[in-house]
């Protein structure tokens, strides 16, 4: 019973790795894929060494429970008080299905090439779980509601980082009457600005429970701003001779010759973007994985568990996969067909979302990188009024945010319901003292 119990939980572990790359992790490379500053293989080739490398070596080898705390793991085990070899089984077999409705559901959204979050996936599917063990009064609703209020807060405050920062580049570079000789002086500022938001992000979004002493507080900006200045120097000698003048040249002339000097700028923001991703929600997949493993093994129910590095690396794995099998239906979709994107486009709505989940994340509030990111290609489109976004698509995507929790949690309650009918006492059997 053990080795088909683990068995089980490998596989969906891994199948709900696998469409979290097909789904969230095609989400960070949608800028520069769209910009045509990269190809899908290449950006498929890119976002997969930098998602393997963030799920692998600054994952977090210590995750909750429960992942996202929206049902505490003792309201699931010990719905069964007179039996605590039930309540292990149970809150086993409800971490296994919560990850196959999450799954399924990411499945589903990405086969129509709908981009969804994959932590309200897992989170709907989860308090579904409780719901149908311990009863309505085991979710967090104050939790849920913080959820539901990202929905909002996450695209909105995307859209307006990104016309921020597209705005001051169009002042800078875009919008003079000489782009050449403008963008010379600018980029390098430019380059500065994105390094060092993006240097901050990854230390303090992927690699914070990682870092040595030395390279924490102050230390994290020195060494941020030193990389900040390094780029603003190669990218100053770079520039000076692309952009060198060669005689007279049409206004859209000069504006390709800049947009290209912004091309390997979004491919650097986007591997950014997919680095802290795998380094973060790679625990969306590993999370209820190793908490399967550890009551199988311990029986026992803790309120965090390990998570052995064979779990962060078949999670790694199972992003791989996903982002080269399924992962072009979601870059098309978030990268070509919301709205027109160039590079200087491509950049801003990357640093936008960098800096809005960062700040977010400093500050407390919940927030979804995925729905940020589209309403940084959103605000990057309405720029240029509301024929620059596509209706259509855009009421589709937003729907199926709405849909996501309701949806993942119906179908963790019919798998777990069927689970319970033919395997939770012979699971409880195995746990029994």
């Amino acid at each position: 019973m053990i080795w088909f119990v683990l068995s089980l939980a490998v596989v969906l572990g891994f199948y709900m790795a696998w469409m979290i790359g097909a789904n969230d992790v095609a989400n960070s490379m949608a800028n520069a894929v769209g910009s045509k500053s990269i190809s899908i293989r290449h950006a498929i080739i890119a976002a997969g060494i930098c998602e393997f490398a963030g799920a692998v070596l600054v994952g977090t080898h210590v995750t909750q429970t429960v992942r996202g705390g929206i049902v505490p793991p003792e309201a699931i085990a010990g719905a069964f008080e007179v039996d605590a070899a039930m309540g292990m089984a149970s809150l086993a077999l409800g971490m296994a299905c919560a990850l196959l409705a999450a799954a399924l559901w990411l499945n589903i959204a990405t086969w129509v090439g709908m981009p969804v979050s994959t932590t309200h996936s897992i989170v709907g599917a989860v308090a579904g779980i409780g719901v149908v063990t311990a009863g309505w009064a085991a979710v967090r609703w104050g939790l849920m509601a913080k959820i539901v209020a990202s929905w909002f807060i996450s695209p909105v405050a995307g859209a307006i980082m990104a016309i921020v920062f597209f705005k001051i580049i169009s002042g800078l570079v875009l919008n003079r009457e000489n782009p050449l000789p403008a963008a010379r002086k600018a980029t390098p500022i430019i380059a500065f600005s994105i390094t060092f938001i993006v240097v901050i992000a990854v230390l303090y979004k992927g690699m914070e429970h990682v870092l040595p002493q030395w390279l924490t507080g102050y230390g994290a900006l020195v060494f941020a701003l030193s990389l900040a200045l390094l780029a603003a120097m190669i990218t100053r000698t770079l520039t000076r001779r692309y952009l060198q003048d060669t005689g007279v040249l049409s206004l859209s002339s000069q504006l390709g010759k800049v947009e290209k000097v912004f091309a390997p700028m979004v491919i650097v923001t986007s591997c950014s973007v997919a680095f802290s991703h795998g380094a973060n929600d790679v625990a969306n997949a590993v999370g209820p994985l190793a908490t399967v493993v550890h009551i199988v093994r311990e029986s026992e129910v803790p309120m965090e568990v390990p998570v052995p590095l064979w779990i962060l690396g078949l999670g790694g794995m199972g992003i791989v996969v996903g982002l080269a099998t399924y992962g072009y239906r979601v870059m098309r979709t978030v990268g070509e067909r919301i709205t027109q994107l160039t590079p200087s486009r491509g950049v801003a709505a990357d640093v936008a979302v960098t800096a809005t989940v960062l700040a977010c994340s400093r500050l407390g509030m919940p927030i979804s990188t995925t729905h940020t990111l589209v309403g940084a290609i959103l605000g990057i489109g309405l720029v240029r009024g509301l024929a620059g976004v596509n209706k259509r698509v855009t009421r589709n995507i937003f729907g199926s945010w709405l849909i996501t929790v309701p949806v993942a949690a119906l179908l963790a309650v019919v798998l777990f319901l069927l689970a319970r009918l033919f395997l939770l006492e012979r699971l409880a059997e195995y746990l029994s003292p």
